[in-house]
């Protein structure tokens, strides 16, 4: 369960729990308000019984005093045929002209919340029917006005959060990457020195070839970090042809028992990309496919042609990712392996969004059966 559970995860549960006291405890008091509202009703009921049958100017004057203190409980009165006969507290300025159907609906609506008070008052049994006042409503709706509010100031704390969170990582792998562009350029300079002595007493020595495509290689490695972090110049290039030049320096450096293979919908796709860049995301993600066939298996990179998009699918056999990991794969520092950073995934998803306004994700995974990414990339 850990895996599942993070910083995020305990503060959504306390939220949750803070919410939930709230709402209990505010639908504890809206009971208990709307036991003293029935008990309101009841003595106004009383008062106005006694009012109409009591002589005695005393208690009429009790039962006027308790029936006008009445200013928030609305009140209908009706008969045992149902007829309106009188009602209180009801704000009729939302009836426009038609009164008697306004009134009508009203009580409809206090029927249904609350069984009718029975009295005599001296003319037939008459039915008291109530709503709730006001401070009662906004009671009851209290709770899920704070739930609202406390969801979307989550949200916010979050995503401002996360936003910082992936700014400071943003700033670190940017800066490792830019130093260490830095600290290759150094022993790459003297390297390329003792190198022009070695071709002018070995010029034609198969070693100082080989050398040499070494030392180029490790130019192009620290060019590509050097570009992270600043935007690079896209131009148009033949993808197939980059693609195809990538799956022939790949098979070369594969055990025997791997094959590397390309097809594409066209023999020729332009598209706006930088190339060394590029490279660099095909090489990652090919690289992890070999790490996942230990050794035998198949790779298979897939370029379909569309009318605003071109789709590059990188397809292996091998273990697979479990489900728990998909989320986590493009997260810097995240690895299975028992060496390297794991820089490689996210670089390279911020290769293709950031700079090349593309996509890149896991467009399937099974495991045991392989995994395969994809990279869109626009016209």
């Amino acid at each position: 369960m850990r895996q599942y559970i993070n910083w995020k995860t305990y503060l959504v549960i306390i939220a949750m729990l803070i919410v939930t006291a709230s709402i209990y405890f505010t639908n504890q008091l809206a009971h208990k308000l709307a036991d003293e509202e029935k008990k309101k009703v009841e003595q106004v009921v009383e008062a106005i019984k006694t009012s109409t049958k009591s002589a005695n100017g005393q208690e009429v004057n009790l039962a006027t005093s308790i029936v006008s203190q009445n200013t928030t409980i609305p009140l209908i009165i009706t008969n045992e045929k149902g007829d309106i006969l009188d009602f209180n507290n009801i704000d009729t300025s939302q009836a426009r002209k038609n009164v008697k159907k306004f009134i009508a609906s009203k009580l409809e609506e206090f029927e249904g919340m609350h069984p009718p008070i029975i009295s005599d008052f001296g003319s037939g049994k008459s039915y008291i029917y109530y709503g709730e006042s006001y401070l009662l409503i906004e009671l009851r709706y209290f709770p899920y006005v704070q739930l609202a509010t406390v969801f979307l100031f989550l949200m916010v704390v979050l995503i401002a959060l996360s936003s910082a969170h992936r700014s400071l990582q943003n700033q670190v792998w940017v800066g490792l990457s830019k130093e260490t562009a830095h600290q290759l350029g150094t022993p790459l300079s003297s390297i390329e020195a003792w190198m022009e002595m070695l071709r002018e007493e070995n010029n034609n020595s198969e070693t100082v070839t080989e050398l040499q495509k070494d030392i180029d290689r490790l130019k192009l490695v620290a060019d590509r970090f050097s570009k992270v972090g600043s935007i690079p110049k896209l131009e148009e290039e033949d993808v197939v042809k980059r693609l195809k030049d990538m799956v022939d320096y790949m098979q070369k450096r594969s055990p025997q028992k791997v094959n590397i293979s390309l097809k594409s919908s066209a023999n020729e796709i332009n598209v706006n990309i930088s190339g060394s860049l590029f490279d660099w995301v095909i090489e990652n993600l090919v690289r992890n496919a070999l790490d996942a066939l230990a050794g035998q298996g198949k790779i298979e990179v897939d370029i379909s042609d569309h009318v605003q998009q071109v789709w590059i699918d990188i397809s292996d056999t091998g273990k697979g990712i479990p489900k728990h990991q998909l989320k986590k794969i493009f997260n810097p520092g995240f690895t299975t392996k028992k060496r390297g950073w794991g820089l490689g995934l996210s670089l390279s998803k911020r290769i293709i969004e950031k700079y090349h306004h593309g996509s890149l994700f896991v467009k399937q995974s099974e495991v045991g059966k392989g995994t395969t990414f994809r990279i869109i990339l626009r016209r």
